[in-house]
């Protein structure tokens, strides 16, 4: 896609995966599917480089019961993995990135607590902090999207940008797992605020929508994460992986 980084999505609760791929019965998904490892395995082998993974339990409630699981995706491909979900402290940031991270998507904490978001930040660089802005209805959105901060997205990035932020997920919630198109230029407007990089997330429905998304990289959209879209197999060439892929996991 031109440059575009395409980062699959796999969302964990109580060690499985809140998806499982639809429709492609040569994988038999329906054994396998809620496995974690299973999923960054797919990914990997559709030649992903880089897999996003959000821990449901720690971020709605700061459990760590899939931290082990984490570690052993991080270890399963030799790919970067980033985390997001319940990073509430510099020591919940250590432990994460002693599992084998790469880098630590960071949303509530840099809200509530800038100084330890800081002292994150200081610590392992930009490079492997990005700060996640989730919005609905134009306000940012912290504590698992349940409080409405009243701050407008891209005034909001740019404070986080003075703090050495170089990174950001972008998220309109409202758009996020339901196939109805990217709001780009919510994500555009905060990069051109900030000049930062930002990777784009939710709404993908199809490859059109990622052709959108390649116009917009000029202005630093560089990476888009996916979920339900490849989920459920959006894609026409994901048929001909899976065939391919069909008997790795046996």
């Amino acid at each position: 896609m031109n440059n575009l980084l395409i980062i699959p999505s796999i969302d964990i609760k109580n060690g499985k995966t809140v998806r499982v791929v639809q429709g492609i019965p040569e994988l038999h998904c329906k054994d396998y599917g809620n496995n974690p490892i299973d999923m960054a395995l797919i990914w990997r082998a559709e030649n992903a480089k880089c897999i996003h993974v959000v821990d449901f339990n720690c971020s709605q409630q700061k459990s760590h019961k899939n931290f082990e699981l984490i570690e052993n995706i991080c270890d399963s491909v030799v790919i970067p993995v980033e985390v997001g979900g319940g990073v509430s402290t510099y020591e919940d940031a250590k432990q994460l990135m002693n599992l084998g991270v790469y880098r630590l998507i960071i949303g509530t904490m840099a809200h509530d607590n800038p100084k330890e978001f800081a002292k994150v930040l200081d610590h392992y660089g930009p490079k492997r902090i990005a700060a996640a802005i989730d919005v609905i209805d134009n306000n940012v959105v912290t504590h698992a999207r349940g409080t409405n901060t009243g701050l407008a997205p891209a005034d909001y990035a740019v404070k986080l940008k003075t703090l050495g932020t170089e990174r950001f997920i972008v998220t309109d919630v409202k758009r996020n797992g339901m196939l109805q198109g990217p709001n780009v230029e919510l994500s555009k407007s905060i990069a051109e605020k900030t000049g930062a990089k930002v990777t784009h997330s939710g709404g993908i429905s199809g490859i059109k929508d990622l052709q959108k998304i390649m116009e917009y990289q000029k202005f630093g959209i560089d990476s888009v994460i996916i979920g339900r879209a490849l989920y459920e197999n959006k894609f026409q060439c994901q048929r001909v992986w899976r065939v391919a892929e069909s008997g790795l996991f046996n």
